[in-house]
């Protein structure tokens, strides 16, 4: 690791290795650092991405891919199920995937573009210059020294200190922190090509349960519940060891996680001098799902793009920085994620029993392609009321 580069990058996941790979790859001088001892571990998210999403940026790959997903099925609280298949969505809905091994391919990717890489490497503050960012305070092995950078991308994931060090609000609400459990639970009955998301105020408060397979006999079983229900005899574990016992009571659990997933709107401004925010970081995780690897790929890629131009131009300024903010924002990804949010805040106010009436009228939906767009659009048309309900909003998904 030297003292100086075009780019610093903060944080391996998703976000930042892009971010390091699209840089090296456009020439730029470029170093990586990841505060733990290991790229992708531990894994803090239920794996699942869309196969046309994940194609925009890596080729696909079984040494990282656990399933094939070819449906899903949602089931309300009364059990009723609603079934979204291949031949209704349209070719492959996603891949479930094997984060341990898919982060540490990013960054061995960035790696081989001409990357620096430095993991159990901690930035501790950042080095600042007349309001400007110019690269982070750093901490390798009990020794801090200062690394300088015309931009740094901070990809630091949801509790994005970095940023919030220089300046910039990264509050959550605790109503919009979903707080997460997920066990890898083998030797279970499952389908494997098909996800289930289970709704409902008693199985999952103002959230969802999910199962995503990893293979035969194997899936990554996991709740999230609003930040707001969770309390003590009601969190996330509580709800989660609930389902497990009475649905896979002689499955064996081989990991267990815990975190929080941001389901807010995105940060009012996501870039600053001499500073981009991308990824989870940035809240640009879908309000809905829960779901944030492609935007953070999204995002890594963008930020690298704008930041390259600025750095040719020499003005790494917030105003010229601010390319990156509106680019996203005017994308299809800002698009779906200011849609998505007000979406998911009707839903959380739905009764079990309208939750119910809901998934009852559309036990299976002919969908031309598989997307959260599609699915409210065609859920709309059984069930028109939602229109009135949803009201400007409804309007504008037709």
């Amino acid at each position: 690791m030297k003292n100086k580069y075009d780019v610093l990058v903060i944080g391996g996941g998703p976000a930042g290795a892009i971010a390091a790979r699209t840089a090296a790859q456009k020439g730029l001088s470029v170093c990586l650092i990841e505060k733990r001892s290991a790229i992708g571990a531990p894994v803090r998210c239920a794996e699942g991405i869309g196969q046309a999403a994940l194609s925009e940026f890596v080729k696909p790959d079984k040494r990282w891919i656990s399933a094939e997903m070819s449906g899903a099925t949602i089931v309300a609280p009364d059990g009723t199920v609603m079934e979204l298949e291949s031949n209704l969505a349209g070719n492959k809905v996603g891949y479930i995937l094997d984060r341990k091994i898919f982060d540490r391919e990013l960054v061995w990717q960035a790696a081989e573009a001409g990357s620096d890489i430095s993991v159990k490497t901690r930035a501790t503050a950042p080095i600042m210059d007349g309001g400007i960012v110019k690269g982070a305070k750093v901490e390798f092995c009990g020794k801090v020294s200062n690394v300088h950078a015309e931009v740094v991308i901070a990809a630091d994931g949801v509790e994005s200190k970095f940023s919030r060090w220089c300046g910039i609000d990264t509050t959550v609400p605790v109503r919009e922190i979903m707080s997460s459990a997920q066990y890898v639970i083998t030797d279970i009955d499952i389908d494997p090509h098909s996800t289930i998301f289970y709704l409902g105020n008693e199985v999952a408060p103002e959230g969802y349960l999910w199962v995503f397979p990893k293979g035969e006999r194997t899936a990554n079983v996991g709740i999230g519940i609003s930040g707001r229900k969770s309390k003590t005899g009601h969190r996330a574990k509580d709800y989660l060891d609930k389902f497990v016992h009475k649905t896979f009571p002689k499955g064996k659990t081989i990991e267990f996680i815990v975190g929080g997933v941001s389901v807010c709107q995105p940060l009012d401004c996501t870039v600053s001098n001499g500073l981009i925010i991308t990824g989870d970081a940035a809240r640009v995780v879908d309000p809905l799902t829960g779901g944030g690897i492609y935007n953070a790929m999204f995002t890594g890629h963008l930020a690298v793009e704008v930041a390259a131009d600025c750095i040719g131009k020499g003005d790494t300024s917030k105003k010229a920085l601010m390319a990156y903010d509106a680019g996203w924002r005017a994308s299809k990804i800002g698009k779906s994620l200011k849609r998505n949010y007000h979406i998911k805040e009707y839903l959380i106010t739905l009764s079990d029993e309208k939750l119910n009436a809901i998934i009852r009228s559309a036990s299976k939906l002919n969908l031309t392609e598989f997307s959260t767009l599609n699915l409210i659009k065609e859920l709309i048309k059984v069930n028109p009321k939602l229109v009135l309900e949803l009201g400007a909003l409804a309007a504008s998904l037709r």
